[in-house]
């Protein structure tokens, strides 16, 4: 027999929403919180599923990264996780890793949306810009476009 979506008890929709993807424990607390009769139903549903590790914040960051790695700064990857919850401790655990990797992710990134050196100090600010709009720090995107001169 098939419910609708009325019928379902909150503990259902979160172990339907976990089967298509991690959630932060904040995200998920915003999903059910409307179908919950009160906050500590909710509360007590995500304590649970975290004892049994199916509520990680540790996998919920790792994916975040694993997706937004190849596209986005070490900046703009670390204020995501804090908007969806992650603790700072957690971010701060993951910031080394993305930290090494950044430099040769924001020469990608260049490659593929200028793949020419800026012809003047516009188009230089320009390409400045996007690499600071993907989250990039300043001393990257001086690495990458004073390579890009030189070469």
């Amino acid at each position: 027999m098939l419910m609708s979506g009325n019928d379902m008890s909150i503990r259902e929709r979160a172990l339907g929403f976990l089967s298509r993807r991690e959630y932060s424990r904040l995200e998920l607390k915003r999903k059910l919180s409307p179908h919950a009769e009160d906050e500590h139903e909710v509360e007590s549903l995500l304590d649970d599923f975290s004892s049994r590790g199916w509520l990680s914040e540790a996998r919920f960051a790792e994916q975040i990264v694993h997706t937004r790695r190849s596209k986005y700064g070490t900046q703009r990857i670390a204020h995501e996780l804090k908007e969806k919850g992650v603790s700072a401790d957690a971010v701060a655990a993951i910031l080394p890793g993305l930290r090494e990797s950044e430099l040769e992710t924001a020469r990608a990134v260049w490659m593929k949306k200028f793949g020419t050196p800026p012809q003047d100090a516009r188009e230089r600010a320009k390409q400045m810009r996007f690499l600071a709009s993907r989250g990039f720090g300043a001393e990257t995107i001086t690495m990458v476009l004073r390579r890009q001169e030189d070469d």
